[in-house]
Parts: C-alpha cells; structure tokens; sequence
C-alpha cells in the first residue's frame, strides 16, 4: 500500500510517496505545520515535485550497479555519506553506499526515486530531499535564505529577526520571545522574499531546534522535558544518549564533545513545542525588526546602542558554501546559489536595512531578560 505526504511552503508544494507509511509520517511530522504537511490518497498525486522513497533492494542493487557500471562519476559528501553520482540520458542517477540507498531523478516531470534498504534511512532521506526540492522552488522563484531565528507577533504578524555568529544567543533570543506570546518561526535560518514596495516576507525553514541543557532548564521546561521521557517519549534522534540520560536525572549541567568543541543539546522536534513547552508555531510573518543579541551571563539585560544601524553582512545569508553538507547534486535548484540569487539577496538586505536594528544584552536571569525583549519588541 503506497501513502502519501504533501508539503507546501509558500507556493511550493512536493508530495512525499512511499511503500512504508513510516516514510511519510516522518515527513509529516518533521515539517508538520511549518510547511502545511498532512496526509493525502496517493491516488490523488498526478501532478508536481514528487519525491518517492521505497524500501525495495532488488531496485536498490539494480540501481546501485547502474551507477558502478563503468560510467563516469562524481563522489561527493552528502549528508556526511559518501555520494556517487552519475548521469543516465537526461536523468541524476547517484547511491550513497553507507545509507544503502540509491536515486534517480528525472528533471523533465520533477520525480526524484529513492529506493534503499532501511527504513529509517530512508525516511531520513526523503526528508532530507522533501525539502531540497521545496527549497529549489522558491529559490527559483526569487527567495533567499538568512541565518537567523524569528518569532511572529500574532496579532499583526511582524517578526522580528534575530542575527548573530554562533552562540550569539539567536535560539535563546526566539525561545526567551515564544515564552512571552510571539509565535516562533525559525531557530536558525528563514527564506525570505520582498514583496511589495518595501516588505518582506518570512516563512520558516523547518529543523529539528537544538536546545542547550541550560537553557531548558532556565526557560522552566526541564520537567516537561523529563515527564517526556519518563513517560516513554522520546526527542529526536540525533539527540546523543547522554543528553537523554541527564534529562532523566533531572541534570541540566550543560554536556561537552571532548575538547568542549560542541555542546550536545536536546533535539526538539517541531511539533513538540506547543505540545510540550505551550510555544505556538508560525507559518509565516513580515519582517519588522532586526536584533543583535548578546549574551552574558552576569550581565544587566537591557537594549544597548538601540539607535545605531548596524546592518548586515555577507555571512547573515545561508549559500552554496555554507551548505555544504547538502549539495544540489541533483539540480533542483537549476543553478541558483544555495542562500538564492544575488539579487534577491541584495534587495532583502536593502530592505532590512530600513527596518529597526537593535542589539539587545541578555543573560541567564529570564524574567529580566525577557522584560528587555519585550522593552525592544514594543518599538516595532
């Protein structure tokens, strides 16, 4: 029995087919409301971007040998597997040997074949794809992608986008925001077109959110997070074992790779946020502010230099290069730069540029941090 999983974001749909229901209720679930995923009769898919993803190793090896028959090959790191990648007439043909999953994609109807061994592997996949080819769209259609957390207000639908390097406090900025009544829409990234004279407009970059120990802790969440697990829930599974271990504990003592390079972090899915922090979701908003946050931890929050411009740079946009980890190896994008085209880029920045640019101090006492956020918040 085929099901089926359809996405949209913005006017991008693609529809996720699979022997396994396993396959779409990932999809389904991964993307759930950020880009409007539900269930639909795959009888009724005729048309449009389709990823199909079967657990089939017959086809798999078959296709497999395809690729390893003597034509030329390109290997390539994908989702940190090796990747082979090879053409067959006008189709992408490619197999990821660690993954035990092989592809074809044909450019001319919009279908990308996935057939692969494990399930779970697969649904990984697929997702992974789902969204490549939505991303594709509306890079096309003149969309960028920017580093950056956001929160929609909702009555009015502003959003205020929050930039910074890494550890900046972008995450904890959207988090600190959710809590007091804004809808969160990003962790880490947004796409976002101009529209109209000077708008622009924001819709999410679904992500499994990635949540320090501490922070869960500080926003009050550690217990929900615990009755979770204790219950037989569970968080997504890139989360590492340790982080799970310590939320069962009741340790909420920040956990370090060796060398303290990375901090293992719980691994939100999207939907457990209402269900389990009462955060609500946004599905799109209107740029209406930037922020600049900064953490520290014994320091006075409060708005500081509230009145300088500070703009943005080069790397506030996602691109090809930082994105390295899913290479348009099938083309969906026909060409356009992973972060979208320079002109899009440029006219996002020209147009934020207008906007309030705000750096805001944070530190780990919430209540005052919050109350500085919402002090910024009531200037857009």
């Amino acid at each position: 029995m085929i099901s089926a999983t359809r996405l949209e974001a913005a006017s991008a749909p693609v529809t996720v087919l699979s022997n396994r229901t396993e396959v779409t209720d990932w999809a389904r679930r991964y993307f759930g409301p950020w880009w409007a995923a539900s269930a639909v009769e795959a009888s009724s898919v005729c048309a449009g971007p389709v990823v199909v993803a079967a657990v089939d190793p017959t086809e798999h090896a078959a296709l497999t040998l395809q690729v390893h028959d003597g034509r030329h090959t390109e290997e390539v790191e994908y989702a940190r597997h090796r990747m082979l990648v090879a053409r067959d007439g006008e189709d992408i043909i490619a197999a990821s040997p660690d993954e035990s999953i092989a592809y074809r994609y044909t450019a001319s109807t919009g279908r990308l074949e996935l057939s692969g061994v494990g399930v779970m592997e697969l649904a990984l996949a697929a997702a992974r794809l789902a969204r490549e080819v939505i991303r594709g769209q509306l890079l096309r259609d003149g969309w960028a992608v920017l580093h950056a957390s956001a929160v929609v207000r909702p009555a009015d639908g502003a959003t205020l986008l929050s930039f910074g390097g890494k550890g900046a406090g972008k995450t904890t900025t959207a988090l600190l925001l959710a809590s007091a009544g804004w809808q969160l829409l990003a962790n880490d990234r947004v796409l976002v077109r101009p529209t109209g004279e000077r708008d622009v407009e924001v819709v999410p970059w679904p992500s499994a959110a990635a949540l320090g120990l501490g922070l869960v802790d500080s926003l009050g969440w550690g217990a929900a997070a615990r009755g979770h697990l204790q219950e037989g829930g569970s968080f997504h599974p890139t989360q590492h074992d340790a982080v799970t271990e310590a939320l069962l504990a009741g340790d909420f003592t920040p956990l370090w790779e060796d060398g303290k390079r990375r901090e293992r972090k719980v691994q939100v899915w999207p939907d457990q946020f209402p269900e389990l922090f009462g955060v609500e979701l946004a599905t799109g908003g209107r740029a209406a502010g930037l922020l600049f946050p900064r953490v520290e931890a014994t320091g006075s929050p409060d708005v500081v230099d509230g009145a300088q411009t500070l703009g943005l740079s080069e790397d506030d946009f996602m691109s090809g290069a930082t994105e390295d980890r899913y290479p348009d190896v099938f083309g969906l994008a026909q060409g356009v730069d992973g972060g979208g085209r320079r002109s899009a880029r440029d006219e996002v920045s020209a147009r934020l540029a207008m906007m309030p640019h705000l750096r805001v101090r944070l530190s780990h006492d919430v209540p005052a941090s919050v109350a500085a956020l919402e002090k910024v918040a009531g200037t857009v």
